[in-house]
């Protein structure tokens, strides 16, 4: 099962290594990771997604706590939550496909962030399976490059 996991650690050199080594040493995939400041400097927000049954999950978080930079380890799936993930995707726009194209950005409610005389270079924000499906639209048509953020995710505000 796909968890998310927000992670507040020290923005300090080496502390994403000593993370990343310790899911490479257990034999864990990250399947996405993406960190960047806080709005503390000092402090940075690493969101990764991962695949395990509940156990793994639970030795996941107990080791993350373990390491001395690590805050806060939340599975943010464990509540609702709002994730995102940007797609960059350079696609083939010749003179018979380019209002193809156009039409299906405007449906995924993409933009064109450059263009040149055979190609667009199409921006999509959304969850992962919205990313996905334009990916798979696109395809045919024909991509030539791709580049992804991986998930970022946020619990969800009280209600009350």
């Amino acid at each position: 099962m796909k968890h998310t996991i927000s992670v507040l650690l020290q923005n300090k050199p080496g502390v994403l290594s000593r993370v990343t080594g310790l899911f490479s040493g257990r034999g864990f995939n990250i399947e996405s990771l993406s960190v960047a400041e806080t709005l503390e400097p000092s402090i940075s927000c690493l969101t990764l997604v991962t695949r395990g049954d509940a156990a793994i999950i639970e030795q996941i978080t107990k080791q993350l706590h373990k390491l001395i930079d690590v805050i806060k380890v939340t599975d943010v799936g464990d509540s609702e939550y709002v994730e995102r993930e940007m797609v960059l995707i350079r696609v083939k726009a010749e003179a018979q496909t380019r209002a193809e194209v156009l039409r299906v950005i405007d449906i995924f409610r993409g933009k064109v962030v450059d263009v040149s005389p055979k190609s667009y270079a199409v921006e999509v924000t959304g969850s992962a399976s919205k990313v996905q499906a334009i990916i798979d639209i696109l395809k045919p048509i024909g991509i030539q490059e791709i580049v992804r953020t991986g998930t970022i995710a946020m619990a969800r505000a009280s209600k009350k």
